[in-house]
């Protein structure tokens, strides 16, 4: 062994090659830097440390140190060898970053997908500090544009998860453009500081938290739970920064019968479609209203009227519908058919 811990296999023929340098003055050859490369990535595999082999090189080249005279050649030659040495180094660790990233993003891929046999995935997920026996959340940010791993922002987010939880089986990475947050489904303060960070750094991005579900597969059912969240908040236009899944059960309930949600729609608000301008600013209408609580002042003010022209929308509405919006009889299947009308996309959509 040489300088302590480095097999001497690494530094084979480096004496010989100074000598013979320092003797004629020449470079070193193709053949015999090639040779330091392939001794630098077998180094790099075995899992020894850059400073400790550079350090060993040059206690080598100490202890062959050529004749007074020849110093200048001998130290190209040490320059040269240690180069071509740490270049094959970095080569193969290089490599082995690609592998280690190309093996992660497998591992998510199938992860998210379900594509991979459960037994297997949940071997696999050890390696990435998950325990797929275990019940898991996601959460997933979206933001302004689209994120890969390594861009500035999911870094920052990162660095905010991991310096206040530090190891807590978490998976941060991102999918499709998204920041996404995998922890155990007990630790919901992971995901709510995660939602905090992801928010502040995709300056203002909406964050969906799917409710924590068992087992291997429970990574993937929360995470579509999340997506759909984030397509409902776009579709119902919820300002909420921070949605959770368990609190808009209610919408996949109401659209899990699609027709018979058409129905009431179209049975409840399809008259309004004769009403002057078409029946949009009519839904509009509702739709604020409803969403103040039926508060006519502030429904008027978001929706920039006077109080007595919402008074008028709101009884032509009774006048065509023949269902009364501030009767509480009615008010129940207004709503529910104005919900079906935004998640159904219609009067856009043809139903």
């Amino acid at each position: 062994m040489t300088n302590g811990e480095i097999p001497e296999r690494y530094l084979d023929g480096y004496d010989r090659i100074l000598a013979d340098v320092s003797a004629t003055g020449r470079r070193l050859t193709r053949d015999e830097l090639a040779s330091r490369r392939a001794l630098g990535e077998q180094a790099a595999e075995a899992g020894h440390g850059l400073r400790a082999l550079i350090s060993a090189h040059l206690t080598a080249a100490r202890t062959a140190w050529p004749s007074p005279g020849s110093g200048d050649g001998a130290l190209a030659a040490v320059q040269q060898a240690v180069d071509a040495f740490a270049e094959g180094f970095e080569r193969a660790q290089l490599l082995a970053v690609r592998q280690e990233e190309a093996a992660r993003r497998e591992f998510i891929d199938d992860l998210l997908y379900g594509r991979s046999d459960l037994g297997r995935l949940a071997e696999r997920a050890e390696r990435f500090g998950l325990r797929l026996s275990h019940a898991h959340a996601v959460a997933v940010a979206q933001g302004p544009t689209a994120y890969e791993e390594g861009d500035p922002v999911p870094r920052q987010v990162e660095r905010a998860v991991n310096a206040r939880f530090g190891d807590r089986n978490v998976l941060l990475t991102t999918k499709d453009g998204r920041l996404l947050c995998v922890a155990p489904g007990h630790q919901g303060e992971v995901l709510t500081h995660f939602a905090k960070q992801a928010h502040a750094a995709t300056d203002g991005g909406r964050i969906a938290i799917g409710r924590p579900q068992p087992g291997p597969g429970g990574v993937v059912q929360s995470y579509e739970e999340a997506l759909n969240t984030l397509e409902l908040a776009e579709r119902l236009g919820l300002e909420d920064p921070v949605l959770r899944a368990v609190d808009l059960l209610v919408y996949p309930v109401l659209t899990r019968d699609r027709q018979a949600m058409a129905d009431l729609v179209l049975d409840t608000l399809g008259p309004l479609t004769s009403a002057r301008g078409g029946a949009q600013p009519l839904l509009d209408t509702l739709t604020t209203y409803f969403d103040t609580g039926c508060v006519a002042a502030e429904s008027a003010r978001r929706l920039s009227l006077s109080v007595r022209a919402l008074t008028y929308r709101l009884e032509r509405i009774h006048q065509l519908t023949g269902a009364n919006a501030a009767d509480p009889a009615h008010r129940y299947m207004l709503q529910t058919a104005v919900i079906g009308a935004r998640l159904l996309d219609w009067p856009a959509t043809d139903l």
